[in-house]
């Protein structure tokens, strides 16, 4: 039996509670796992995540038949990811601005709406990939998050629960077992089990992650995990001395998912913090970048597997572990299996966690900086195979023009590719597959056959490490300092920005916004941006006096910040060719089916086109996409995730496309499958997320013709 990977030896109290309640769990015979219904009200459909829908009055037969319902348009433009609910013919939608509203599910009229900001003042809105719902005695509940608070609502009303929390809501930085209250946020829902809701956090990088459990009446704590573990606690080994002061995060941002009936919680870690600067953090780091199985009436740690060793290249774990169950050998097993974006897929056995078919430990590049100590070796599973390339190899050289081919080749030549795990260097070399994926956020499908269902992306990027200090070792100021430390990865050393990626150059920031409202920004969060409150307010200012060209009167540069890390990451950089597109032989983003039972790839076409290359000639190449599948018992997989701006539906026996049909906007969310009325509907988020600089924000109704 296979409790975890660690090198770390588990004194014999611990073993011998692990195998008492491993022993109890396997005893209990579920049913086989079941998915969403008339309803869709959990989180990407069920407890499992399995994005699974009983629902076949739209199928193989009839899909292309299907069309536009009703739309809703939210009136709100940023990025929209929401996995949206609907219960008993109503349809729970949060908007980009994270409002709440409720429709009805047949015509998408408005019942009621909520909004976050008229209770509580907050400028981030922190990417809401969904809400949860519960009934408290046959009355519906709703809850959501803005910012670092989380409130409970009426479903029928819309108004708040004002005996949850304080006054209908909690600050999501209590119970962190930290000092102070820190603003921590939710990117992706939990799940309801028994009368308590559980969560992971995002979390700053300074802060240690943690998931917890909340009372569903009162709002109160019931239990908390440590994914970054406290000195003395397991996995503590795998950290050097006095690593809570130099580290954070290893939370679990991608969402958890529940056996409900064995009563296992089931966590996806990030990597660490710093992100891209592991030489204060040497070591293992547990939990970061793990699965972990939890008892979800307690907390209690039962097995868990690291899926990347002491991670320098921000290789978190981007969805929630899917649960379903396989035929082995003639009988059947409950299984979970992780996405990541390195486009493995690992799978384990529920209870026990054995891995269901072996790992190895594969030899990785040896970091070129010596403050950074690279882990030597890295878990790469032997089945299923790899779902994307896992390294940019000569032969991978765009052709689409000769442009691309000749610009390709140069750089392809210069750089050279390390895969995924590339030595952390000074020099500029390409990250394939990419930080974005393989697998991303929106999560993977499993149907009641064992076939796994999730779409990837292969992109290359560039990763680079920069120093934070002149080549002569004198120190740069402390606000060009904090800058490359706490704003970079996203805005770039240069402050040019990632247009791409939905992050805007802040080189001319101040001729557009004055010092006071940057320094609030900074501090409670706008848009993407999460609140910096956790940084000093000293740093903060030094920041701003850096992108106002101002030598910094909280340091000035002989001033040498013991925690400033020596290196930073330059920034996510994409690797386009000169028309803007992946410079790599496509396909540039696929839609896959896995046969768990076996372990082989039943599948794979591409996801998404650009029609203007299909004119030229060049075969459907596939997109970058985000958000993930549903799959029916209808036989079909729907999803939007593509940069076309498409919603298509998929034969899941084939991967023919059935159904295609426009969205305003590309649909960068998972959709939900409801009945209302007597019929099956069909809703994703419209509103462009990362890939364009322009969002919107409708919701898209599909259904058969009356």
């Amino acid at each position: 039996m296979i409790l975890n990977q660690s090198p770390a030896f588990m004194n014999l109290n611990k073993l011998v509670i692990s195998l008492l309640c491993l022993t109890f769990i396997a005893c209990v015979k579920p049913k086989p796992d079941e998915g969403a219904g008339d309803n869709w009200a959990h989180y990407l459909g069920h407890p499992t995540s399995n994005q699974y829908s009983t629902l076949a009055q739209i199928n193989r037969d009839n899909v292309g038949k299907m069309e536009l319902a009703w739309t809703y348009v939210t009136g709100d433009s940023a990025m929209y990811q929401t996995n949206n609910l609907a219960v008993d013919g109503r349809v729970y939608a949060a908007t980009p601005y994270s409002r709440v509203v409720s429709l009805d599910g047949a015509t998408g009229k408005e019942l009621w709406t909520f909004d976050p900001s008229s209770v509580h003042d907050s400028l981030a809105d922190g990417d809401q990939r969904g809400m949860m719902y519960w009934s408290d005695n046959g009355k519906g509940r709703i809850l959501t998050s803005k910012g670092s608070r989380l409130y409970t609502l009426d479903a029928l009303t819309g108004e708040l629960v004002t005996s949850f929390g304080e006054g209908g809501s909690i600050h999501l930085g209590e119970g962190m077992d930290i000092p102070g209250r820190p603003n921590v946020y939710l990117n992706t829902p939990g799940h309801i089990y028994k009368d308590m809701f559980i969560i992971g956090a995002n979390t700053g990088e300074d802060v240690p992650g943690a998931v917890r459990a909340f009372d569903l009446w009162t709002g109160r704590r019931k239990w908390i995990f440590h994914t970054l573990p406290r000195p003395g606690e397991f996995g503590s080994e795998t950290w050097p001395e006095d690593y809570l002061d130099k580290t954070g995060g290893a939370s679990d941002w991608s969402g958890v998912s529940l056996d409900t009936k064995r009563g296992i919680v089931y966590l996806s870690t990030e990597t660490a913090g710093p992100d891209f600067y592991g030489g204060g953090r040497d070591g293992e780091n547990l939990f970061a970048n793990s699965i972990v199985a939890l008892d979800a009436n307690t907390g209690e740690r039962l097995w868990h597997h690291q899926l990347v060793h002491h991670d320098l290249w921000d290789l978190d774990c981007p969805q929630p572990p899917t649960l379903l169950t396989v035929t082995q050998y003639g009988e059947k097993r409950d299984i979970v299996a992780q996405g990541t974006k390195m486009g493995l897929l690992f799978v384990f056995d529920r209870v026990t966690g054995e891995p269901i078919w072996p790992i190895e430990e594969q030899p990785v590049p040896e970091s070129r900086i010596p403050e950074v100590k690279s882990w030597p070796t890295q878990p790469i599973p032997t089945k299923p195979p790899p779902l994307m390339r896992q390294k940019y190899s000569i032969d991978d050289i765009s052709k689409i023009s000769p442009k691309a081919e000749l610009m390709t080749r140069d750089v392809i030549t210069q750089s050279g590719n390390y895969g995924a795990y590339p030595p952390p260097s000074l020099e500029s070399v390409i990250m394939f597959p990419g930080y974005d994926g393989g697998f991303e956020w929106g999560g993977s499908a499993a149907d009641p056959d064992g076939i796994f269902y999730t779409n990837v992306n292969e992109m290359p990027w560039f990763y680079q490490l920069v120093p934070t200090r002149q080549a002569d070792g004198s120190a740069f100021s402390l606000g060009e300092r904090q800058y490359l430390v706490n704003c970079a990865s996203c805005h770039g050393a240069d402050r040019k920005g990632n247009p791409s990626g939905g992050f805007p150059a802040l080189d001319v920031l101040p001729e557009r916004l004055t010092r006071d409202v940057i320094l609030q920004i900074m501090k409670i969060g706008g848009g993407r941006m999460p609140a910096f409150d956790q940084i000093p307010e000293a740093r903060r200012l030094a920041i701003v006096d850096f992108l106002f060209g101002i030598e910094s009167s909280s340091g000035g540069r002989r001033n040498i910040d013991e925690n400033t890390p020596p290196y930073a990451f330059r920034g996510f950089q994409r690797f386009l060719d000169d028309e803007g597109y992946p410079a790599i032989k496509p396909p540039w983003g696929t839609l896959n089916a896995v046969d768990l039972n076996t372990g082989t790839i039943k599948w794979k076409v591409p996801l998404g086109e650009f029609e203007e290359l299909t004119k030229r000639g060049i075969p459907v190449t596939g997109t970058e996409n985000y958000g993930g599948p549903v799959v029916t018992a209808g036989g079909i997989i729907f999803i939007g995730a593509t940069a076309d701006a498409k919603f298509r539906a998929f034969d899941k026996e084939t991967g023919e496309i059935l159904f295609e049909h426009d969205l305003p906007w590309d649909g960068n969310a998972t959709p939900s499958t409801y009945m209302a009325n007597g019929k099956q509907y069909v809703i994703i988020s419209a509103g462009n997320t990362k890939m364009k600089p322009v969002h919107g924000g409708t919701l898209v109704a599909f259904s058969l013709p009356d």
